[in-house]
Formats: C-alpha cells, sequence, structure tokens
C-alpha cells in the first residue's frame, strides 16, 4: 500500500491571469511553513513539486525539515492554457471551465487529467506532491470517476490523501479542507 499526500500550494503573490508563474506571498510562505508543520509526521516519503515556482516554494521547509530533496515533475504541473487563450484572459477562461467538465473541454483535457491520474497511481513509494487546485481535483476525479472539473473547493496548502493498493487502485482517505479561496 502506497499513501499519496497532495499538497495544494500556498497563497500566491499574483493571480494566475497577472503572472505567468508566481511565486509566494507572505500569507503563502506562513502556509508552507504551517503544512510542513501538519506533515512533520511523515518520514521516509519522497517529496514532489510541480515545476512551477509556488509549488517549489511550498515545498521546500518540508524538504528542509525532512532534509530531502524536492524532485520536480512536469506531470503534476497546472492545468494547460488552451493555444488560443491570450494571457490576460487566463482567469475568466479557467472560471468558466471549473463550472464544467473534462469532457467539455475535450481530449486534451481528458488526457491531462488522465496522465496525471496515472501518474499518481503509479508511484510506489509514500510520496508527499504540491501542486495545483486544478491537478488536486483532477485525481480525486480520477479516483472518484467524476468527470467534473472541479470535485472539492481545495484552500491554499489543503492536504488531500490517496491510498494505493497493489493493484494499482487509487482510493481517497481524506480530502484536503475546503475554502472560499479564490481560483484564477
Amino acid at each position: 500500500m502506497t499513501r499519496i499526500y497532495m499538497v495544494r500550494h500556498g497563497q500566491a503573490d499574483a493571480a494566475w491571469h497577472e503572472s505567468p508563474d508566481p511565486g509566494l506571498s507572505e500569507l503563502g510562505r506562513q502556509q508552507a511553513n504551517q503544512v510542513a508543520q501538519q506533515l512533520s509526521h511523515l518520514n521516509n516519503h519522497n517529496i514532489i513539486s510541480s515545476p512551477l515556482v509556488r509549488c517549489q516554494e511550498t515545498a521546500q521547509p518540508f524538504a528542509e525539515a525532512k532534509n530531502t530533496p524536492i524532485s520536480i515533475h512536469q506531470e503534476v504541473s497546472e492545468i494547460p492554457t488552451p493555444s488560443n487563450i491570450v494571457f490576460e484572459e487566463r482567469g475568466p477562461w479557467l472560471q468558466q471551465a471549473m463550472a464544467g467538465t473534462w469532457q467539455q473541454l475535450g481530449q486534451q483535457f481528458v488526457d491531462y487529467k488522465n496522465d496525471i491520474g496515472n501518474f499518481v497511481k503509479n508511484l510506489n513509494h509514500d510520496t508527499v506532491i504540491f501542486s495545483h487546485f486544478i491537478a488536486i481535483n483532477a485525481v480525486i476525479g480520477y479516483a472518484t470517476n467524476n468527470d467534473n472539473l472541479m470535485v472539492a473547493r481545495l484552500d491554499n496548502c489543503s492536504v488531500t490523501t490517496f491510498h494505493i493498493d497493489d493493484n494499482k487502485n487509487i482510493t481517497i482517505v481524506d480530502t484536503g479542507n475546503e475554502a472560499t479561496t479564490t481560483v484564477g
């Protein structure tokens, strides 16, 4: 049995449509330190992060506390923006997309959901993954066969826990804290 802990990054210093790769705000850094404390009981876990700065900065306090390197994986990165959407329109596009399903977005996005679900279920070692709102929702949807883009309204630095059995079935142990945080 493998345990996977998916942590949504801390509060970013800018919105998704304001900066392509913002770091953490001061509150986000505090949240990262708090989640490192919350996870302090975990030992001998791999640490994976999205390549985006806000996830790496969220992972840093936990990685330092455990003296464990952060492995960067594109597989747990943010949902891709369609090529026909200009940077300034990413926020409105995401807000609209979150009200729908993966199927409605098209095959590229169904593949994104399936790729991240398959990546997580094929991990063979207990792992803490620092990722994104939509990416974690994709894994929740993958595990529950739910096609909605947004299954849970995950707060910054919430921790969602999955169990992967020997047959590579993925189940949710605990969904992270939900809040009214703004996404996009």
